[in-house]
C-alpha cells in the first residue's frame, strides 16, 4: 500500500523534518500538531521571557488554536474535523490544564465522539503546554 507525504500552506510549518500528513490507503495520520502560528514562532496564549521559556499561559487560547491547525490541515488534505477517528493529545500540566482542555475539546468534539488518549509529558519541543495527534479517514 502506498503512503503519500501531504504538507498545508495554512497550518504552522514542522519544527523538525516530517510532514503534516501522510495518506495511506483511506487513512490520514497527522503528525504532532501544536498552537503556533504559520510564518512566525508566535503561540497563541503564551508569553515568553527573553530566554524564550514560558512565564504564562492560557490553555484555552492554546486548545483553540490547536483545533483550528488541526482543522487546516485535515481540509487542506481531503478529510475533515468530521472524519476524525482518533486523537492522542500531549498535555505539559493535567492537573492544572485538563479540566479547561476537557470543556474546549467538548465544545469541539460534540457532534463527532473519536476515540481520545489524553497524557501528560513533561515538555514539548517548542514551549507549548498542548499538542494533538490525529488520525482521521478521508
Amino acid at each position: 500500500m502506498s503512503a503519500s507525504k501531504f504538507d498545508s500552506k495554512r497550518a504552522p510549518e514542522p519544527v523538525g523534518l516530517y510532514p503534516h500528513a501522510r495518506k495511506v490507503g483511506e487513512l490520514l495520520f497527522l503528525s504532532g500538531v501544536g498552537p503556533r502560528e504559520r510564518g512566525t514562532k508566535k503561540i497563541p496564549g503564551v508569553d515568553l521571557n527573553e530566554e524564550g521559556e514560558i512565564v504564562s499561559y492560557d490553555i484555552e487560547k492554546q486548545c483553540h488554536s490547536v483545533f483550528n491547525n488541526v482543522k487546516m490541515i485535515l481540509e487542506d488534505a481531503g478529510s475533515s474535523w468530521e472524519k476524525i477517528i482518533d486523537v492522542t493529545v500531549f498535555l505539559t500540566n493535567m492537573k492544572d490544564d485538563f479540566k479547561t482542555y476537557n470543556k474546549v475539546y467538548a465544545e469541539y468534539f460534540k457532534d463527532n465522539l473519536p476515540c481520545r488518549t489524553t497524557v501528560e509529558i513533561n515538555c514539548l519541543p517548542t514551549p507549548i503546554a498542548i499538542e494533538l495527534k490525529v488520525i482521521a479517514t478521508i
